[in-house]
């Protein structure tokens, strides 16, 4: 152990990509209740490149060290783990903090990562896998035969999302730009773009009598046109406000006005239900209940992406050090896929 250098990367406050940090340091030790990881795989969602802005709702103060989830093997557990779980592969959602050779999570957060699943691959589905999959299956409930709608189709969360839908015998409408079209059509999915068409029109040409889900991660204007194409006993689901991202003033504000219109949305005497899903949900109040949820969840995504129903989409890998490099790539809207860390 003496011989390893923690290496991490650090948010010093609003900056641009290249403003990250480097530090080095020493790997710490497992506490009771802990294990060390060491960093296999790590990757950019677009809740880091809010974090760089201060635009994440909840992040903590700068300086600090991105990072939402990670894969890695254990390599030390603290008083009170099975010491067993040295050279397990593991993956971990811990928000913050990712971006590290060495990671000390709570080893009851420590989710298995099945023989057969590379570190890289893994951590494609970690997060967005999550995500996708109590969206789909615990807010809207799809089923076969239902239609749903998926914004930004082409997208972290947005392409497991239309794989999972498929796999439950969906029918799918997705936006995306035209670049991501073929690839969409491959998946079975009916693209619509985004940036030329009017959505609303063509989804209602597509579905005459609404849609059954939407899944909508654009906020604003885009959440209120998504509730108009609901069908009775429809559900949407909202899961961000990518739509102010580059926005100034509050950070908590599109969050909550969005928080506002889903209540009022669900108080009105109406078949259909809104939801706005935080992965973090219920944390607070029972983290037994939020642990067990999130082991059988990210297992059931482990094994559809083991039976081959969602695909790990690798937009690139780049060393941690390479981070600003990846950070920009990942926001540059030209790539499919999520853009991994390795050590």
């Amino acid at each position: 152990m003496s011989a390893e250098t923690l290496v991490e990367v650090v948010l010093p406050g609003t900056v641009e990509p290249e403003g990250l940090q480097i530090r080095r340091g020493v790997v710490p030790a497992a506490g009771p209740g802990q294990v060390l990881i060491r960093l296999e795989a790590t990757g950019v969602s677009f809740a880091e490149q809010q974090m760089r802005r201060g635009r994440y709702y909840d992040q903590p103060p700068f300086p600090f060290v991105p990072g939402y989830d990670l894969v890695g093997t254990v390599s030390q557990t603290g008083d009170g783990v099975r010491p067993d779980l040295v050279g397990t592969r593991v993956a971990a959602l811990v928000k913050v903090g990712g971006w590290a050779s060495h990671v000390l999570v709570d080893a009851a957060d420590a989710v298995p990562v099945p023989d057969g699943i590379g570190a890289a691959e893994a951590e494609t589905v970690v997060v967005n896998g999550i995500t996708a999959w109590q969206m789909l299956h615990r807010k809207a409930r799809v089923r076969a035969g239902q239609t749903v709608l998926v914004h930004g189709a082409n997208g972290g969360v947005g392409s497991v999302l239309v794989q999972l839908a498929h796999a439950a015998g969906a029918k799918v409408i997705g936006t995306a730009s035209v670049r991501h079209h073929d690839l969409l059509r491959e998946r079975g999915v009916t693209p619509i773009d985004y940036r030329t068409e009017d959505v609303p029109a063509r989804v209602r040409e597509l579905a005459p009598d609404g849609v059954d889900a939407v899944f909508d991660h654009v906020g604003g204007r885009s959440a209120v046109d998504s509730w108009r194409l609901l069908a009775p006993g429809g559900t949407l689901v909202c899961y961000g406000s990518a739509s102010t991202r580059d926005d100034n003033g509050s950070k908590q504000w599109p969050v909550l006005k969005l928080l506002g219109r889903v209540w009022a949305w669900n108080a009105l005497p109406n078949p259909r239900r809104a939801y706005f899903f935080n992965v973090w949900a219920g944390r607070g109040f029972s983290r037994g209940r939020f642990r067990a949820r999130l082991h059988s969840d990210l297992a059931e995504v482990f094994a559809a992406l083991q039976r081959g129903e969602i695909t790990a989409q690798i937009a690139a890998r780049l060393p941690l050090t390479r981070a600003a490099e990846a950070l920009r790539l990942a926001e540059s809207g030209t790539v499919a896929g999520k853009v991994v860390l390795n050590p």
